[in-house]
């Protein structure tokens, strides 16, 4: 490449900030953030950011696995909210601790290749596979207890969100938030680092191809669906965790913000292009938002309709970026 066709510094620049919009949309909401309101930078308010965000972002994680594949999880929330409750009732069943996450990881495990196999095995769509999943799961979770609530967890159980971890002099984070961050990296590992995650963005880019080179797609598709139930479950068990009471209601919603988090983070629909550092950012961008709102005492309306806007932006400006690539 001569001089002359050697993209100029401010051009790589701009590749650059078009490639990761999802951060600098990030930091411009977060310096609007600290404009608007003194109180936003704080320790504890960070500290906070971070612990409302776990629950949502450790969900996301596990949908944008789904989602590189060219899939959806409707179910995460009613899973997120079954496995809530089936720790509740095992802890106050007399089930160790260690004992009662370990079963309940299973569960969702389990509820996830299940919905993975059939979309598979069976070539169902996977928008219809777990939209089944999501008014079933949510029946079991009311059936558990006939829709009544389950307290009297032991203290030790809510140490596993509320313990506060330091990290620097003067600021700290809860246990949970620690645990998403850890998540973050862990995925994002796998999936950049790993033949595994190699598989997942290949049979997501073109599953066709990756099935004629030899590729097990359908185990992969599996795989991953299994991936979003772990991720589910241990969402579940942090929220009950927290709540320090196993709600059968917990969770509405939780599979609209995941998913949401996944697109706004720069993964594609389609499948093949995007990663947990976008999901991470957009997560936390999310929580920002619901945060300034609040400190600006404005009400929730205000705050679904900002967020919206800012998804469709980032859905336009995603699609731009693939028509720049060549693949619209």
């Amino acid at each position: 490449m001569t001089d002359q066709t050697r993209p100029s510094a401010a051009r790589r620049l701009i590749d650059l900030c078009i490639e990761y919009n999802f951060i600098v949309i990030f930091l411009v909401v977060v310096i609007i953030a600290t404009l608007l309101s003194p109180n936003f930078l704080t320790s504890g308010n960070i500290s906070n950011l971070f612990q409302q965000a776990a629950v949502t972002g450790v969900v996301a994680v596990g949908m944008t696995f789904v989602i590189l594949t060219g899939n959806i999880d409707l179910s995460v929330g009613s899973v997120c909210a079954l496995c809530g409750m089936v720790v509740a009732v095992l802890l106050v069943g007399g089930w160790p601790i260690w004992a009662a996450i370990l079963a309940t990881i299973a569960i969702g495990a389990a509820c996830g290749a299940v919905m993975g196999a059939i979309t598979a095995l069976a070539q169902v769509p996977s928008f219809i596979v777990t939209l089944a999943g999501l008014v079933s799961f949510r029946g079991v979770t009311y059936l558990l207890t006939d829709g009544v609530p389950v307290s009297g967890l032991p203290a030790s159980f809510a140490a596993i969100s509320a313990t506060q971890i330091p990290l620097f002099p003067g600021f700290s984070l809860s246990s949970m938030a620690v645990i998403f961050l850890l998540l973050c990296v862990l995925a994002g590992g796998l999936l950049r680092l790993t033949v595994v995650g190699e598989t997942i963005y290949a049979t997501g880019g073109n599953p066709e191809a990756a099935r004629l080179s030899g590729l097990s797609t359908r185990a992969v598709l599996i795989l991953v669906f299994a991936m979003s139930g772990v991720m589910s479950a241990l969402a579940g068990i942090l929220l009950t965790s927290r709540l320090r009471i196993g709600q059968p209601t917990a969770a509405q919603g939780l599979e609209l913000d995941a998913i949401a988090a996944v697109v706004l983070g720069g993964t594609s629909l389609f499948g093949g292009r995007g990663g947990i550092l976008g999901t991470f950012f957009a997560v936390m961008l999310l929580q920002v938002l619901r945060n300034i709102f609040n400190l600006l005492g404005l009400g929730s309306f205000y705050q679904m309709t900002v967020t919206g806007l800012i998804i469709v932006a980032a859905i336009l400006l995603n699609r731009f970026i693939d028509l720049r690539r060549g693949r619209g």
